[in-house]
């Protein structure tokens, strides 16, 4: 919220000498946070001129400009280059003199151009920052202002002002205006207060027809509360908006647009209450708050068709939608440049319906920013008021009687708040007074009751629901100083579970041997998911979302795979051409056929029950974590003498070799299939008899549509899964003093036979002395049976107590090689 200060100063008293900063810091003591000090930007002479000639002079470039004298109320006339042609002799304009800097910044110095020296600038509103138009320089006579000559144009266009802006959290939405900040001001510094809305002399309507029609209101509650219609007439469309309101308005960050849409801006911002101004002349019968109907459209006033939602507030007449009720009018009453008659309108709508609306249309606008967060139901008529009272002041229009007043807003409920509860609460020792006075300051009905209070909050602070939130404005107003630094005791708790610290573990052996941990969007396409599921008739099922973020991606992902290839396709769009990657992270597999999300959400001030709760968690779909790896590139960068190295499934299945050790478990590898990875290049994962994961390429088809390089090897696992089998505790291998013995092993085996099985079999046959064995050869040629290949196995041995003899490896390797015959039919290769 922008608050320009001057205005503020209307309804507050502030020192004569107060600040930006100043004013920031007594809003911060209350609770809001600093965001910006916003000026013009227009510093120096700047002052009003009288054009008294002007000699058009065409230019070899085409453009004409303006060689004008202009009178700035020194003795002699400052000869000044132009380039508008909306000025006549005589008129009065705004001249910046050399010294003079406009916003950007834009210095004004005496130069040469076109052949004269311009001593200065005549400028527009859009170079003043008034606004965005530019349609030529700014007649002073367009605002209905005719000033003496050389008067300071600073003060006269308001361009001395300044700003403040604060960010106001969602629960306090009574201060995104200025009757708001004011107040708050107030209670930071006890500076009095004058309540605009209590300023406004009432004024009464009646005979317009309006009615509420809300035959299926949201989670209970009435689209529309109140709705305040008044009506003025005679209204001068040619008279423009005083340059005061305009500026207060750039400063809080709204353009000019017209008289009397600005002036409902400006009692929006003012009281904190959006009002809207229909062409009365345009209308057709009464107005008729209902929601909308299946296959209605309305036109907004930014000239959009937007197909209606049956949740959609409407505001109708006789001839249909005319507005979407607090989030923008429609065209069809759109105030024009011929309005003389107006219809004003300053009503309360629901905050959720507002709110779904504002986000199913792609419309935030400040007065949907204000009904979300909740407008005071009791401002309307006072609203309604002021506008009609300046459209009178400003516009030469004569308040008519028609108009109508519905008030149906329920009063605000009272909350309970029992002796001693805030002190408690907050652990500070607050008075009864300091309690009592503060919650009369902030405008509550506190009433004594045996045990406590009884305290009945403002209409404007629909956030005051409970005692916590009545606690939290006591220490808010009285001072936070007031609340003791005193660092919390942690509770004693038995530190991360067993998961957390192996998924740790993991993260940081895959970190370590070089991967870089990644997080990607859980949401997919359909045709995603199905370009990834393991097999082509058969698509991953998924759940899809009611109301998701990105229309095009709908589900909630099944698995990680598209996340990490849409990571290294933005990163290799960006040079990055060497990439490991992996992401730690729970990926949603519903059960076939089930239904998620069914369970009603209870309401948020009790709780739910165990039931209920229950409900919930019975509606919310599996999510298992995952862990996945992505290689593409260079494992290893060209260097001098050596050549560049590629990635490949070996780096795949090299990362699964780190996630089984960093998780205490053996992981064994099979042929596999999968749709979305190369059919001789895909391994199963398993441990034991249970499948885990998938490594292997991306098909080259699929990885050429993804805009990747043909070779690009990524690796899945159900983390899940692995931890469940995974031994209670990790035991790290010893650092063995004893030196090692190493012997190859070559085997010829049937083609067919997974070299993964017989690693394991070589494994297990060798025995306890057998400290590491990795396959180093596949060969299939001369001197290899048809039908058979070749395998060779580097074979590492290692006592802790002893050195070996060559005879015990041997030993052990004999071993390994007779039960690889048996269970294979594997031969030794001599």
């Amino acid at each position: 919220m922008r608050v320009p200060i001057s205005w503020l100063r209307e309804y507050v008293d502030l020192p004569e000498a107060a600040t930006p900063e100043d004013i920031l810091a007594s809003l911060v003591a209350v609770g809001f946070e600093e965001e910006d000090v916003h000026r013009f930007g227009v510093t120096g002479p700047v002052v009003v001129g009288q054009v008294l000639a002007f000699t058009p002079e065409p230019q070899s470039n085409g453009k004409t400009i303006n060689w004008c004298q202009v009178d700035v109320g020194e003795p002699e006339p400052r000869g000044i280059v132009c380039g508008a042609h909306n000025f006549v002799v005589g008129d009065k304009v705004v001249v910046s003199l050399p010294g003079a800097v406009l916003p950007g910044p834009f210095p004004i110095a005496a130069r040469t151009t076109y052949g004269h020296v311009s001593d200065g600038m005549i400028a527009s509103a859009r170079e003043l920052g008034l606004g965005d138009e530019h349609d030529g320089i700014l007649r002073l006579a367009s605002l209905g202002l005719d000033p003496a000559v050389g008067t300071d144009a600073l003060a006269l266009l308001g361009l001395d002002d300044v700003a403040v802006e604060i960010n106001v959290t969602p629960d306090r939405g009574y201060a995104f205006s200025l009757r708001g900040v004011a107040r708050e001001y107030s209670h930071s510094t006890g500076a009095a207060f004058r309540d605009p809305a209590l300023r406004v002399p009432p004024r009464e309507g009646r005979g317009f027809a309006v009615s509420v029609d809300d035959a299926a209101p949201i989670r209970g509650r009435v689209g529309c509360s109140v709705f305040v219609t008044r009506v003025v007439r005679g209204i001068d469309p040619s008279l423009a908006t005083p340059t005061w309101m305009i500026s207060r308005l750039a400063l809080a960050g709204i353009r000019s647009i017209s008289l009397v849409v600005d002036i409902t801006n400006y009692v929006m911002l003012e009281l904190g209450q959006p009002t809207h101004g229909y062409d009365l002349d345009r209308l057709r019968g009464g107005i008729t708050v209902r929601r909308a109907r299946p296959g209605e459209t309305l036109t907004t006033l930014d000239d959009q068709v937007r197909a209606l939602h049956p949740e959609d507030l409407l505001i109708t007449d006789d001839s249909g939608p005319i507005g979407l009720a607090g989030v923008m009018g429609g065209a069809s009453t759109e105030i024009g440049s011929s309005t003389t008659n107006v219809l004003v309108e300053a009503a309360n709508f629901d905050p959720v319906s507002i709110a779904r609306s504002a986000r199913r249309h792609k419309l935030p606008s400040e007065a949907s920013k204000r009904f979300e967060r909740g407008v005071d139901p009791l401002v309307a008529t006072a609203a309604a008021a002021r506008v009609v009272e300046l459209l009178v002041d400003l516009g030469g229009g004569v308040a008519d009687d028609l108009g109508s007043t519905l008030i149906e807003a329920s009063a605000p409920v009272s909350v309970s708040l029992r002796d001693g509860f805030v002190a408690a609460l907050i652990g500070v020792d607050y008075s009864a007074a300091e309690v009592e006075g503060t919650l009369a300051e902030i405008g509550a009905t506190v009433e004594r009751v045996p045990g406590g209070y009884t305290v009945t909050p403002p209409s404007w602070r629909p956030d005051l629901t409970d005692a916590a939130t009545l606690a939290e404005e006591v220490a808010r107003i009285v001072g936070y100083e007031r609340i003791p630094s005193v660092l919390p005791v942690a509770p004693p708790g038995r530190g991360l579970s067993r998961a957390q610290r192996l998924r740790r573990s993991l993260s940081t052996a895959l970190a370590a041997g070089g991967l870089t941990e990644v997080l990607s969007y859980p949401f997919l396409s359909r045709g995603t998911v199905d370009a990834f599921s393991p097999a082509a008739d058969a698509p991953l099922p998924a759940v899809a979302l009611a109301n998701p973020l990105d229309a095009a991606a709908p589900l909630l992902r099944p698995t990680l795979l598209p996340g990490l290839v849409e990571t290294a396709r933005r990163n290799l769009s960006r040079g990055l051409t060497d990439l490991a990657l992996f992401e730690v992270g729970t990926v949603v597999q519903p059960e076939p056929g089930a239904r998620y999300g069914s369970a009603a959400l209870p309401a948020g001030g009790a709780h739910p029950g165990d039931t209920a709760l229950a409900a919930l968690n019975a509606s919310i779909p599996p999510q298992h974590w995952h862990v996945g790896a992505l290689f593409l590139g260079d494992a290893i960068t060209k260097q001098p003498g050596q050549p560049a190295v590629p990635s490949g499934i070996a780096d795949a299945l090299a990362a699964v070799s780190q996630i089984a050790a960093a998780l205490g478990t053996r992981i064994t590898v099979d042929r596999g299939e999968h749709s979305a990875l190369h059919p001789g290049r895909t391994a199963r994962l398993l441990v034991g008899e249970v499948e885990v994961g998938v490594a292997g390429e991306l098909l080259p088809a699929l990885a050429q549509e993804l805009d990747l390089p043909r070779v690009v090897a990524v690796v899945e696992l159900d983390l899940d899964a692995l931890i469940a089998t995974a031994p209670a505790e990790v035991t790290p291998h010893p650092i063995v003093a004893m030196p090692a013995a190493t012997q190859d092993l070559s085997l010829i085996i049937p083609i067919e036979t997974a070299a993964g099985q017989v690693l394991d079999t070589v494994i297990e046959g060798a025995g306890p002395l057998l400290e590491h064995a990795s396959l180093v050869d596949d060969y299939r040629g001369a001197g290899v049976h048809p039908g058979h290949k070749s395998l060779t196995f580097a074979l590492r041995f290692r006592a802790p107590d002893r050195t070996l003899t060559q005879a015990e490896a041997t030993e052990a390797k004999n071993a390994a090689v007779a039960l690889a015959q048996l269970r294979h039919g594997a031969v030794l290769r001599e």
